[in-house]
């Protein structure tokens, strides 16, 4: 399905680097490399020129993140828009279960399609399309006069998703240095979070028009970030390790010029990549050999697999689009009467979660991917439970409506602290060059597939054993992905892309990792 996803090594790299062989689909192990990435900085004076690149990468990961606004204001405002979309168009359960999440599907399509789209024209230009093609839907969103051209809108902005929540993560994984890329990656989740928190906000805004025109300005104020999408392609470079693989190699090192601190750190990175990418007399892999890498893995590339699909089902399945999608609904069963107040209560959990996801970006690369991967799961196993025992209550009263708000909140909060953003980075840091678009798609169709599901069928499953015991299910689901934690995901801070690929060569070291469950304390003494 993919096109080139990489090339095979077979001799030398410059510099002094010497190639070995790096099938992965073989049974050998990668050879370390020479150089070993610190976890902290170095106490190195902070010249002008190195806070010039700073604050490139900086602003390239702000700009190639935009598109998850665009993700996180289709969240949102749909939670709200689709009360007056149920009243003008008379739709029913049914269609309004599908029409939410009919976009988590169908944007599979886009994930599985972004691999092959950007491994042939680029990271870059991939985050440009996926753009167009959302944009596209949104407009024919918001001027739908029926439930079936609604529909078709909906098509339009899945595919667009699909390639943007694919892309973003290994775009930004690929440009940042070791050190930032943790924070960096994580940006699209904050910005899907801020994409939220603008569409409940609009929600509330525009809750005041008539009926008939409210649902489609909350809708059609979607279009507005793509108008700063356009100027970001002026800013943002390409990915050089895409520009590797298309043997661009005095592109690529520009590139890490203005991406890198010292010359001798671009050096260090270009060759890291060129031994990964396999660029010396190397025959280009076919893609049907790349899928095949996958399909058929061997043991190293199946506990990537594990890893970095199973921490994206895991995202999903523990029911944060169900929350967030139909807080509305959630909120109206736990007592909160009328629309507008309904649509206020949701900019709080809205608030909260954006609020949260800025000290996960704090901390990421402080106290690592796993102590807050720990504290995520566990806070949100204990609030899931939390909010079904609230909506549970009989009589609900300020009782039931104060505790679901509460636990509502709080389980969005350790969402965004820890599981939210980590998923994307782990998904965009643990599998190997010649294989991350690929992979990165199949894991992104994953989160997409399992969301689709957990929305389709939320409000069924909530009519067959109530709201509270739909969210008690999820409490037992986030309990498994504590256990997941523990057993599946390593630690990655620190390291680069290539260091990584050799945590999975031993299953030891996989599954020990760096960290263990009681050093999730250091996060307190960290923050």
């Amino acid at each position: 399905m993919g096109l080139v996803g990489g090339e095979e090594n077979k001799n030398a790299t410059e510099n002094g680097v010497s190639g070995s062989e790096f099938p992965l689909g073989s049974k050998t192990k990668y050879k370390r490399m020479e150089s070993e990435v610190v976890d902290t900085e170095e106490d190195v004076p902070l010249t002008k020129e190195n806070r010039n690149t700073r604050k490139y990468v900086f602003v390239c990961a702000i700009f190639a993140s935009l598109n998850s606004v665009l993700l996180g204001y289709d969240v949102g405002v749909m939670s709200g828009a689709i009360l007056f979309i149920q009243e003008d168009l008379k739709i029913t359960d049914v269609q309004q279960e599908l029409l939410v999440g009919i976009l988590s599907i169908i944007s599979l399509l886009g994930s599985l399609a972004g691999g092959k789209t950007s491994d042939a024209i680029g990271r870059k230009w991939t985050i440009a399309f996926a753009s167009f093609v959302f944009q596209t839907g949104a407009l024919i969103m918001a001027l739908a006069p029926s439930f079936e051209v609604l529909m078709i809108g909906r098509l339009f902005a899945g595919v667009g998703i699909g390639f943007g929540v694919m892309i973003a993560p290994v775009y930004i994984a690929e440009i940042s240095p070791a050190i930032a890329r943790g924070s960096l990656t994580s940006f699209p989740e904050i910005f899907v979070n801020l994409g939220i928190l603008l569409g409940y906000i609009s929600n509330y805004a525009f809750s005041g028009l008539p009926v008939h025109i409210s649902w489609r300005v909350m809708l059609g104020v979607g279009i507005i970030p793509s108008v700063f999408l356009g100027f970001s392609l002026f800013v943002i470079p390409e990915s050089p390790r895409w520009l590797v693989m298309q043997n661009r190699i005095e592109e690529a090192k520009i590139v890490l010029t203005k991406t890198n601190e010292s010359e001798s750190d671009v050096e260090e990175r270009l060759a890291e990549i060129q031994l990964a990418a396999g660029m010396a007399n190397a025959e280009k892999y076919e893609a049907k050999a790349i899928w095949n890498e996958i399909l058929n893995p061997n043991p190293a590339v199946r506990r990537m697999l594990i890893t970095g699909c199973g921490i994206q089902c895991f995202q999903q399945i523990t029911g944060i689009d169900a929350t967030v999608y139909y807080s509305p609904t959630i909120f109206k069963n736990a007592g909160i009467k009328g629309n507008t107040q309904l649509l206020a209560a949701t900019v709080v959990v809205g608030f909260t979660k954006t609020v949260f996801i800025l000290v996960a970006i704090f901390l990421i690369d402080r106290v690592g991917r796993k102590p807050l991967l720990y504290v995520s799961t566990i806070g949100m196993t204990t609030c899931l439970f939390g909010l079904s025992l609230a909506l549970a209550l009989p009589g609900n009263g300020k009782l039931g409506i104060g505790l679901a708000i509460l636990t509502v909140c709080g389980n969005v909060a350790f969402f965004s602290v820890g599981i939210g953003p980590i998923c994307w980075v782990l998904s965009s840091e643990v599998f190997p060059l010649k294989l991350r678009a690929q992979a990165s798609a199949l894991g992104a169709v994953g989160s997409r597939v399992s969301s689709g599901v957990i929305t389709m069928s939320f409000l069924s499953v909530s009519r067959a054993i109530t709201v509270a015991g739909t969210f008690f299910i999820f409490s037992v689901i986030s309990a498994l992905s504590v256990a997941f934690v523990h057993t599946c995901v390593p630690e990655t801070k620190g390291k680069s892309l290539e260091e990584i690929e050799m945590l999975f060569q031993d299953k030891g070291e996989w599954q020990s990792g760096e960290v263990e469950m009681g050093d999730a304390e250091r996060l307190v003494q960290k923050a």
